[in-house]
């Protein structure tokens, strides 16, 4: 019988698979912080940077100072920058003058002592020394002396200085004889040792078949530039914010007067008319103060004037009405039974005459209501009773009481109502008020076209407007429509029996429940008005849920807009 075969070794366990999208986690999961952090820094910097703009707007001070900083900056940097060429200049050009003499010397002294000895290289290194230990204990420069009847040797240099720091340049210079027996230029000076790279002046002149060649650190120099420098940037920041504090200085001395009668100004346009503004010496300043402490007290004369005018005028209008009600009393019982007993006149122009008598008794009765709701409003006496109330019902309630006006005149009204309610708290009387004198006024104008009220509403208001296409308005028209017996066309009969004070009465009215009334027109596509209201009684009104200017009309809109306490 054949042994079982032995269990093969159990395979290793194979190393887990990585998780798709791990990485992309733990890279979103650390870059998240950061992201957020970059966020709130560039907010951070947006908030800080439309402060400082809004700061630069609104203040000349700050524009002043600003200004003067950034010009004495520019200044100051220019002749800082043409300064410090002027002092680089003249300490090279003196560097430049020594390492010269010093190299007249040099050559003069190898020219003596270049013949003692015999060997070329003891030659080169004598001489090289010799010429180094003029330079003293300091070591103002290093030595590099060459013959040029050696093939193979190329010269010797002093304290491990590379051949290679004399440019070759200046080497073809001195040679070619372009300069005569001496040039000198800028380059690096290189060392065998662990000596550092520096800047230097190199000279170079030739006697005989010799060249000599003196290098000059500029470390010295360099540091001399550097503190130069550094003082010149220094004193010029210095500089810059002297003449920042001067200007703001000078400027505050003209700007706080400024700010003083700007601040008079505001208060007086809020009514405190007694505002005046502190006379300080005889200055342009202090005329101005003056000049406007006088206008402030002409302005509250004349203004005081105006308000006794008005008041009086307001107390006679209210006057005349009041007692223009009884004799007109009397005379609507005599205009009433005249009106009755017409038909039993002999003479039809009799009859005829109690007629009209009748119709501008209706008109002047409806003037002189008019006339004191006027009065009212201009006392403020007038007191808004609100109820919360669907607008749809009124404006139903309204089409229907102008129905049969619009249909003489040919026109049809269309409404446009939603199907959900618009609750709004609102004075029944005067809306409907509101709501009558735009229909008349667009039956009126309507030229017997359609007549199209809209209602709208949404969180905070509810809206009504009132379209015709009508002749429309004219340019600057929009501003007046509102004017107390104003009309588009003197010369246009009034067959509705309107007063001319109805639009008057209905922007008071709009005013007081705190909303606007206004008017768009276009002469030849007609007008429309319209009527928005808080939804709250004594809600301030930010929006309208209908638009002005209705959809597909072209040209440019002309407004009037009224809002409560304009």
């Amino acid at each position: 019988m054949t042994p079982p075969a032995p269990a093969a070794p159990a395979a290793s366990a194979a190393p887990p698979a990585a998780v798709p999208g791990t990485a992309g986690r733990v890279r979103r999961v650390v870059w998240r912080p950061v992201r957020r952090w970059l966020g709130r820094v560039r907010r951070i910097t947006r908030r800080v940077a439309r402060a400082a703009y809004a700061r630069w707007r609104r203040s000349i001070q700050v524009r002043v100072v600003t200004s003067t900083l950034f010009i004495s900056a520019i200044v100051v940097a220019i002749l800082g920058f043409f300064l410090m060429q002027q002092i680089t200049t003249a300490l090279m050009d003196g560097k430049t003058r020594a390492a010269l003499a010093q190299l007249d010397e040099g050559l003069a002294s190898l020219q003596r002592d270049v013949g003692v000895s015999n060997d070329s290289g003891d030659r080169l290194r004598s001489a090289a020394n010799g010429l180094k230990s003029r330079s003293g204990p300091s070591g103002l420069y290093e030595v590099y002396v060459r013959d040029t009847t050696q093939t193979y040797i190329d010269g010797y240099a002093t304290n491990e200085l590379r051949a290679q720091s004399v440019p070759q340049r200046l080497r073809d210079e001195l040679r070619s004889g372009t300069t005569g027996t001496r040039a000198y230029t800028y380059g690096k000076l290189s060392y065998t040792g662990h000596r550092a790279s520096e800047r230097g002046l190199i000279v170079a002149g030739k006697t005989g078949h010799y060249e000599v060649y003196y290098l000059f650190p500029l470390t010295q120099e360099q540091h001399t530039l550097t503190i130069v420098s550094r003082s010149l940037a220094g004193v010029g920041v210095v500089l810059v914010l002297l003449l920042a504090a001067i200007a703001s200085l000078v400027t505050r001395q003209v700007v706080i007067p400024v700010r003083l009668a700007a601040q008079g100004a505001q208060r007086l346009a809020a009514g405190r008319l007694e505002e005046r503004m502190r006379v300080r010496g005889e200055d342009d300043l202090a005329r101005l103060a003056k000049s406007f402490n006088d206008m402030a007290a002409n302005l509250q004369e004349k203004i005081r004037e105006l308000e006794d005018l008005s008041q009086v005028q307001r107390q006679f209008v209210s006057d005349v009405s009041h007692e223009l009600r009884t004799p007109l009393t009397t005379i609507r019982i005599a205009a009433d039974m005249l009106y009755e007993y017409r038909d039993t006149f002999d003479d039809p122009a009799v009859g005829r005459s109690a007629e009209l008598l009748q119709s501008q008794l209706e008109r002047f009765e409806s003037l002189l209501a008019d006339l004191l709701e006027i009065s009212r409003h201009d006392a403020g006496a007038a007191t808004l009773d609100a109820e919360s109330l669907d607008m749809r019902d009124l404006v139903l309630r309204t089409v229907g009481d102008v129905q049969g006006l619009a249909e003489r005149k040919g026109s049809k009204v269309v409404l446009q109502l939603p199907g959900e309610p618009c609750m709004a708290e609102v004075d029944r009387r005067r809306v409907e008020r509101i709501l009558r004198n735009l229909l008349v006024n667009a039956v009126e104008h309507g030229e017997g076209e359609d007549i199209v009220v809209s209602v709208a509403a949404d969180r905070d208001a509810v809206a009504v407007t009132v379209r015709d296409h009508g002749v429309g308005l004219k340019p600057g028209e929009g501003q007046m429509v509102f004017d107390r017996f104003w009309r588009a066309d003197p010369a246009r009969a009034r067959t509705t029996g309107g007063t001319g004070l109805g639009l008057s009465i209905s922007k008071e009215d709009a005013q007081l429940h705190g909303g606007w009334l206004q008017a768009w027109g276009e002469p030849g596509q007609g007008s429309q008005f319209r009527l928005s209201l808080p939804r709250n009684a004594g809600d301030e009104l930010r929006g309208s849920p209908l638009p002005l200017v209705p959809p597909g009309a072209g040209g440019r809109p002309l407004f009037a807009e009224l809002e409560a306490g304009d």
